[in-house]
């Protein structure tokens, strides 16, 4: 049997080869700081609904190929409330989860060989995607004073086959959140250039929601150049419910119908449902939720502080902080000894793109920050 050489080189799924490292994975000692999951369920309302709903056969079906449209007006609401901009929901599609969603656009926007400039560090799923689709990305540096990428570098990175730039913010995996200037300086770059401005914000929902993210929806053209990305899953705790969203122009989603319909036909129903059950039920709970995790930020930020600690914080925001080891090897061999010797899971900064060996990420979201303090003493431990 031949495979795809596109796939076969592609690097294997980076969660599962961290905990591939794992020699006793049954063990309560493990801190797992590896994956990005709620720590918590839906809260019950959400369950009994949706329990109700599935034993009346109301998810049984499939949907409009868009998703529902009762789903999709919420959330047209939603952002029209977040950003103060003009958003229907004709401009929306509900997608299997957003991995689905960043897959299907980079479908509907690059041809092999095509250009995606994605800042380092990058999420790993985004460049898996594009090396299996054989589409070449073109890295802006990271910064670690900043953890900002620079759109003049991003300029001079364009090039006629440059067909994207692709921004997470609040980012994974470095959990800092990108200024409004920033996004909107990418925005004005994307626009004379007359390419995409994708920007995945998975994770807006766990910082303040008073805080302005950009204004990118106030553009009266923004439906030519602007792509939004957005999961219900983490924010309603749905991640296995596998429900995402693409907010763009009418052209887009034309072509992101075609791909649709190939995949996945539609977002799964039950998914479905639950997402329109929080948007219209569970705001008070969603800012309850991302209380705890600014405040777990804030612990984290604290939790290096310590005097002992030679790992280095860069940055800690939504799900994740992103940290500089000390030592002179690839992270990839430090992530190993941490989980083999000493039960702490992360993941190695090598999963996130070029030149990020010397850095880790944690994932603190389903950790409580009662058990910083062990993660503070097992680092340091480590460092003998």
């Amino acid at each position: 049997m031949i495979f795809n050489p596109n796939v076969f080189d592609c690097a294997p799924a980076p969660i599962a080869e961290a905990w591939s490292w794992v020699t006793n994975p049954g063990s309560h000692q493990l801190i797992d700081m590896c994956q990005a999951v709620p720590a918590h369920l839906p809260p019950q309302s959400l369950r009994d609904y949706l329990g109700e709903a599935i034993i009346k056969g109301e998810a049984a079906g499939y949907t409009d190929i868009r998703g529902i449209l009762p789903l999709r007006q919420e959330l047209a609401k939603n952002i029209e409330s977040r950003y103060q901009g003009q958003v229907s929901a004709d401009d929306i599609i509900i997608t299997a989860g957003c991995n689905q969603a960043f897959c299907s656009v980079i479908d509907s926007l690059c041809d092999r060989g095509d250009e995606v400039i994605i800042p380092l560090p990058s999420y790993f799923n985004h460049l898996m995607w594009l090396s299996i689709r054989g589409i070449n990305p073109k890295f802006l540096s990271f910064n670690p004073q900043t953890t900002m990428p620079d759109p003049e570098q991003a300029a001079a990175l364009i090039s006629p086959r440059t067909r994207a730039i692709v921004l997470v913010t609040p980012n994974n995996p470095t959990g800092s959140t990108y200024s409004p200037e920033c996004i909107e300086q990418f925005y004005a770059l994307a626009r004379s250039h007359d390419i995409a401005l994708i920007v995945d914000e998975t994770y807006r929902d766990f910082i303040d929601h008073q805080d302005t993210i950009h204004q990118l929806f106030k553009h009266h053209d923004w439906r030519k150049y602007f792509v939004h990305l957005y999961s219900f899953s983490k924010v309603f705790a749905l991640t296995g419910h596998r429900t995402g969203a693409v907010a763009a122009g009418a052209g887009l989603l034309e072509q992101l119908r075609k791909i649709q319909d190939c995949t996945a036909i539609c977002a799964p129903h039950s998914g479905q449902l639950a997402a329109l059950y929080g948007l219209q039920n569970l705001h008070d709970w969603k800012l309850e939720k991302a209380r705890e995790l600014q405040f777990r930020a804030a612990a984290i930020r604290t939790m290096f502080k310590n005097p002992d600690l030679k790992y280095r914080l860069l940055s800690a925001g939504a799900y994740f902080a992103y940290i500089e080891h000390p030592f002179d090897e690839p992270s990839r061999s430090v992530v190993k000894r941490l989980i083999q010797e000493f039960g702490l899971i992360g993941l190695p900064g090598s999963y996130f793109g070029e030149q990020q060996n010397q850095f880790i990420r944690l994932a603190f979201a389903n950790v409580s920050e009662n058990r910083f303090e062990e993660v503070a003493r097992r680092l340091i431990k480590s460092q003998k």
